[in-house]
């Protein structure tokens, strides 16, 4: 791998015609003027990309696809035979107006190492003609992909597509490309979630069953060793769930779910090898520092908790974040402690894992490899932005530094120890070889032979399955115990085994396969063990025993009582079990805070807290209009909402955590028009105020793109959007109209910069 490449003279026709919004003083344009010498602009082969790249020391960085094998990169998967199905997104943004973007030019292909020298050989493509395409996922005899607003399930004949299937209709009805459901990871619990999505799901036999979950991220989606998610959002590091997936979604008027969507490694710096102008809001104060490098993630997606085993003991336990406005990836050093709790903090100051001088090295998703190498899909493109939220700003950049052009290239490396070559494996078709690489130190094999297990409904091998329960190796006994249970092989005897154990991780997953296996015949086994003293006083266990007491109330209501009842008694302080027990409570919470303030007058008591804020928010959706005629009276507005704003500010205007604050009762949805559209038309920045409360990061991503440098809105839309927001719910201010738009964006001909809540409260709705 080589190191960063310096020798090219240093020239003022490296930073000729940049442009800078503030005043520095001489050695801050010195040391501005090195750091553009340093950046390429201009597009680079695959090699010389390469030679402009550098990694953490003990690593190398291994070119193994490239243009014409490979175009547009978004996405990838392993099969069996370590061939890499990719996806490429071709039509993304072919210039700042993104025209053409909806033209059916996306591809799914299947590259091969032929001679098995690490290097793709050859390229097949497996399916065309896609629109934007966003994911895809290995299954059984076929093939997901993610195709808005579509997610279509197709044969696999001999690497050729046969029947098409519709699985979802609705897998991304909502949000532009930059705000779409995508991932299509299959977790441990041998379900299939997204990023950018509430939804699961699961193949069961021709039958397709897609069930609600917590909305999650925005681009890219991992799992570490007990099957917890990861993700994050562009402005975030590393965010993800402290307990298993599938539980706790189950109540509508409960927007948190404490232990869901926590921030996991806050620190969000990052550090540029080179000045990076080229950023949406670049203009704004803090955004870039004195040498014009980005300070902060503004374009954060594919975190990928590593697994592969193939790094030694300091990288093991590690996540990577990808960074594709800054031409870098993040390596974050985590901690999985004895409980349910995760973290995790920056490597290193002051550098990268990955960083490159290239400015079209374009990281957009990571993955482990069956090699047990990092792969990184470069998308390698100018224009990473996407029209809905392009600046005149970056716009301006693009222009100046020819960043549009070529948009046929494509890379995919792979990081491995240095002077090492990671073996070739092609996963075994002998099922009991299956099972014993349930033991792997290779959480990619470990992943892969179980979802093989399952798919061919190998149920010779669950004797060899069960033995593997007692194995001394913890990771083969939790993807033993998945592989029975989705085998439909798992029975009362194995969940108590691991209900009863001295090991935290089984525990865990005992309690989470509980919804799936329990019935009447069993029933009474499991609450003999959940009820028992020994388990309600497990702090570790008691949230998990919070989110089951709707399961247990289906077959024995009076040990459901007696759970919540001495949950409630040791954990009333405890946020996480407070959560718990409310998410099964819908349509239930305003009798049970009755219940618990009897018998828990304090009303500062956590669980009264949590269930003060939901009995109020069910009070006020009550006493306004139905949102169903405000959408009668504004359906373009409504259209424009779903499309642009759902995803951030919720489906009922009352924001979602780690993005956006609510628009519901918010004075500055209700209050002066001019100052509205204004922020929709440039953006705000910053911290806001919305009902006496202050939101900013990480509660909420601190900036809010405008839409004034966007195409795809007229001034109508724009009044059609607010108007539809303005009346929604309880807020009822008056309609926007046209020409009041028209006359803000006249009067605010020329800005290039978002608002931040100073200049609106100063009254400087000013160029």
């Amino acid at each position: 791998m080589s190191s960063m490449h310096r020798s090219d003279p240093f020239s003022l026709k490296m930073f000729k015609g940049l442009t800078f919004k503030r005043t520095f003083q001489f050695l801050s344009l010195v040391l501005i003027s090195i750091c553009c010498s340093q950046c390429k602009t201009d597009p680079l082969s695959a090699e010389a990309s390469l030679d402009n790249m550098t990694v953490e020391e003990g690593f190398e960085v291994k070119l193994i696809a490239s243009e014409p094998l490979i175009s547009a990169p978004v996405a990838l998967t392993f099969d069996n035979q370590s061939r890499i199905w990719a996806l490429e997104m071709n039509g993304y943004m072919p210039d700042t107006l993104g025209t053409g973007e909806d033209q059916p030019s996306g591809k799914v292909v299947i590259l091969e190492d032929e001679d098995h020298d690490g290097v793709m050989d050859t390229r097949k493509v497996f399916l065309d003609s896609l629109r934007l395409p966003r994911a895809l996922c290995l299954i059984e005899d076929g093939l997901l992909v993610g195709e808005p607003p579509y997610l279509w399930y197709y044969e696999i004949k001999k690497d050729k597509p046969g029947k098409r299937v519709l699985v979802d209709s609705l897998y991304a009805d909502e949000g532009n490309v930059e705000h779409q459901p995508n991932g299509l990871l299959r977790a441990m619990d041998n379900w299939i979630y997204n990023a950018k999505s509430a939804k699961r799901y699961k193949k069961d036999g021709d039958r397709w069953i897609i069930e609600q979950t917590h909305f999650r991220g925005q681009w890219g989606i991992s799992q570490d060793n007990y099957g917890r998610l990861y993700y994050n959002h562009n402005s975030a590091n590393v965010i993800g769930d402290y307990f298993t997936p599938g539980l706790g979604a189950t109540n509508k008027n409960q927007r948190e779910v404490a232990g869901y969507n926590m921030s996991i490694v806050p620190d969000n710096r990052v550090y540029p090898a080179h000045a990076t102008p080229g950023v949406n809001r670049g203009y704004l104060p803090g955004v870039l520092d004195t040498t014009q490098r980005l300070v902060n993630f503004t374009a954060a997606c594919a975190p990928l908790i590593y697994r592969g085993g193939y790094f030694s003991a300091p990288y093991r336990l590690n996540s990577f974040v990808a960074e594709p406005a800054g031409n870098l990836v993040k390596r974050n050093v985590m901690t999985l402690d004895s409980g349910y709790a995760a973290s995790g903090v920056q490597a290193y100051q002051d550098r990268e894992f990955i960083s490159s001088v290239d400015e079209r090295f374009r990281p957009v998703n990571l993955h482990d490899g069956p090699d047990g190498a990092l792969y990184v899909v470069d998308m390698y493109r100018g224009i990473i932005q996407h029209k809905t939220y392009l600046t005149p700003y970056l716009k301006q950049e693009i222009k100046k530094r020819n960043l549009t052009l070529p948009l046929v290239c494509g890379r995919i490396y792979k990081v491995v120890p240095k002077g090492k070559k990671p073996d070739f494996r092609k996963m075994p078709e002998d099922p009991q070889v299956l099972v014993r690489l349930l033991a792997d130190r290779n959480g990619w094999i470990r992943d892969r032979a179980q979802q093989i297990l399952v798919d061919r409904k190998s149920k010779d091998v669950v004797p060899a399955l069960i033995k593997a329960l007692q194995s001394n190796n913890i990771n083969a006994r939790m993807h033993a115990f998945w592989t029975l249970e989705g085998l439909h092989a798992l029975e009362a005897p194995q969940v108590l085994q691991f209900l009863k154990s001295q090991h935290w991780p089984l525990r865990m997953q005992a309690l989470s396969v509980l919804p799936s296996v329990i019935n009447k015949a069993t029933a009474a086994g499991y609450v003999q063990v959940l009820t028992a003293p020994a388990m309600l006083g497990d702090k570790l266990a008691a949230p998990y025993l919070g989110f089951l007491t709707n399961t247990i109330r289906k077959f024995d209501p009076a040990a459901a009582d007696l759970m919540q009842n001495q949950l409630l008694k040791r954990y009333a302080a405890e946020k996480f079990v407070a959560d718990a027990v409310i998410s099964n409570l819908e349509g239930k919470e305003e009798a049970f805070q009755k219940q618990v303030l009897r018998q828990f007058p304090d009303t500062a008591l956590v669980i009264n807290k949590q269930l003060k804020t939901i009995v109020t928010n069910k009070f006020n959706a009550r006493n306004s209009d139905d949102p169903k005629e405000t959408e009668r009276k504004y359906p373009r507005g409504a259209a424009l909402f779903r499309t642009n704003c759902q995803t951030c500010h919720g489906a009922d205007l009352n924001g979602i955590k780690s993005l956006a604050p609510p628009l519901n009762k918010s004075e500055w949805v209700t209050g002066k028009k001019e100052r509205l559209i204004a922020i929709v038309l440039y953006g705000l920045t910053g911290p806001v105020e919305v009902n006496k409360h202050l939101y900013t990061k990480p509660e909420i991503m601190a900036d809010m793109p405008g839409i004034a440098g966007s195409n795809e809105f007229s001034d109508e839309d724009i009044a059609q959007l607010l108007s539809y927001i303005r009346d929604y719910g309880r807020n009822k201010a008056d309609k926007v109209k046209q020409p009041e738009v028209a006359a803000v964006r006249e009067q605010l001909k020329g800005r290039d910069k978002a608002f931040t809540v100073e200049e609106l409260l100063s009254h400087k709705v000013t160029k």
